[in-house]
């Protein structure tokens, strides 16, 4: 019986070894890094600028928030789409998110917090430019 650690690259993996995929790991990309960002100040200060007006305004902002983008997104753009839209849908659905990350931060948060939450969403804006392209160009 062979060793399995020295299997060739062409033979299958052995029980006791993990798992590899013959395409490399996607690569993290910045864009995506502060798209990400983007949504999690989003998720945590629109419901928190909203919770003193409403607890039902604030849990239907998160729940939109989260929602959405989850349920609506553009083949090509996601591994697995449950709803497919148009490109300018999903863009329309990050500036959604970028909004209520700026309002939600000016609103419910010191200055000090709501610049940088500021500046995030405009490196975003300028980082996402490329995909809303190809978003927007791709035929549905």
């Amino acid at each position: 019986m062979a060793d399995p650690r020295s299997a060739t690259p062409d033979s299958p993996a052995s029980p006791d070894s993990p798992a590899t995929t013959d395409s490399p790991a996607d690569p993290v990309r910045l864009p995506d890094v502060l798209r990400f960002l983007a949504e999690l100040v989003a998720w945590v200060a629109a419901p928190w600028a909203l919770a003193g007006i409403s607890p039902w305004l604030s849990a239907a902002a998160l729940l939109l928030l989260i929602g959405l983008p989850t349920v609506l997104a553009t083949p090509g753009d996601k591994k697995q789409v449950i709803v497919p839209v148009p490109g300018y849908v999903t863009v329309g659905l990050v500036l959604l998110q970028l909004v209520a990350a700026v309002a939600g931060a000016w609103a419910a948060w010191p200055a000090r917090a709501a610049v940088p939450v500021t500046v995030l969403a405009a490196a975003c804006l300028v980082t996402e430019r490329p995909r809303w392209r190809r978003l927007v160009a791709a035929r549905p």
